[in-house]
């Protein structure tokens, strides 16, 4: 009869890591697939993956062995958390009863062997494109995982409230600390190696824990540099970029009736550079011009830029005088 130890040699455990980098099937292949399997796909080749490695994943009977199906839980449910309630009602409602220690072994085990069997087929296919068949295969396995993460899920969402209650944290929203308490659940599951001899609650009520005083100390961190909540009313006011518009738009209006009135008293080659350059409409033009370069000026009018820029130049001079002569007068 073996001992202890030797057990525990026998199955001994490592995680182990991936970044897939091979590549999506043919234009041919991908027509065979549904949309949804697709972005799964792209999912899977551009996300690094991980698993708790046990010897027993390359015996001839793993497959069967791992994937055979299991009795249901009776008391597996999704859990409804109302946001709203105190934490120990929330963790007295509706949360599923967990698993026995012997389900849930089983459970981690499917878990780590159907990322174990994606890793597999994204090593084979390293730099490659994925066939018709693998790409299958992989659909088939990441389903598997996340049927047996979300198992896990479940039946231990009741940790991230009981642990809330339990850390007294005070000052923070509540959606928060759950929401910060599940994601650090979702880790745990990826990394609980089920081996040990522990059961999950208590490595994942540490990571739990951890999390969510990590999250209360950049709160208090982020509430050092900034005091005060979000509040509209305490946004920078606008008045000024309204001012700075209505003087432009008087601006604007002035110097249309200074052209339409020729108060300026610009000649014919002033009014025609003002309108190729900058394209100001005359009572003619229906529309106005376009705005064009010097160099294109130039060419319209048979002269250097040079020319066309003095002329230019002199022109607004006459405008800008009349234009603060009449703003500072009114």
């Amino acid at each position: 009869m073996k001992t202890p130890a030797q057990s525990a040699a026998d199955t001994r455990t490592a995680i182990r890591k991936l970044q897939p980098t091979c590549k999506l099937p043919g234009p041919s292949i991908l027509r065979k697939l549904a949309p949804e399997q697709i972005a799964e796909i792209e999912r899977i080749i551009h996300e690094p993956i991980e698993c708790v490695l046990d010897r027993r994943f390359k015996m001839a009977s793993a497959e069967a062995r791992f994937t055979a199906a299991l009795a249901p839980n009776p008391g597996l449910r999704s859990p409804d958390l109302d946001l709203d309630d105190e934490p120990r009602a929330r963790r007295k409602r509706n949360l599923p009863r967990g698993l026995s220690r012997q389900d849930e072994q089983i459970y981690f085990l499917r878990h780590n062997y159907a990322r174990f069997r994606m890793m597999r087929i994204l090593r084979h296919f390293r730099g490659r494109r994925l066939t018709l068949a693998a790409a299958r295969e992989l659909l088939r396995w990441d389903e598997l995982t996340r049927a047996a993460r979300d198992v896990i899920v479940q039946t231990n969402l009741g940790l991230v409230p009981t642990m809330i209650e339990r850390s007294r944290i005070t000052g923070v929203d509540f959606s928060e600390l759950i929401s910060e308490g599940q994601l650090a659940l979702l880790r745990s599951v990826s990394k609980f190696d089920c081996s040990r001899g522990f059961k999950f609650s208590t490595y994942a009520c540490r990571a739990i824990l951890s999390s969510i005083s990590r999250s209360v100390a950049l709160t208090v961190r982020h509430r050092n540099y900034f005091p005060t909540e979000f509040d509209p009313d305490l946004q920078k006011s606008d008045e000024l970029e309204r001012r700075r518009a209505e003087v432009e738009d008087d601006f604007v209006n002035e110097l249309n009736s200074i052209l339409t009135a020729n108060l300026a008293q610009l000649t014919e080659a002033e009014k025609r550079v003002l309108r190729e350059r900058f394209g100001v409409k005359s009572a003619s033009d229906q529309p106005a011009p376009r705005p064009k370069t010097l160099r294109q000026v130039a060419a319209l009018f048979g002269v250097t830029k040079e020319r066309v820029r003095q002329i230019q130049n002199k022109a607004l001079t006459k405008l800008r005088t009349v234009l603060e002569d009449r703003v500072f007068a009114a």
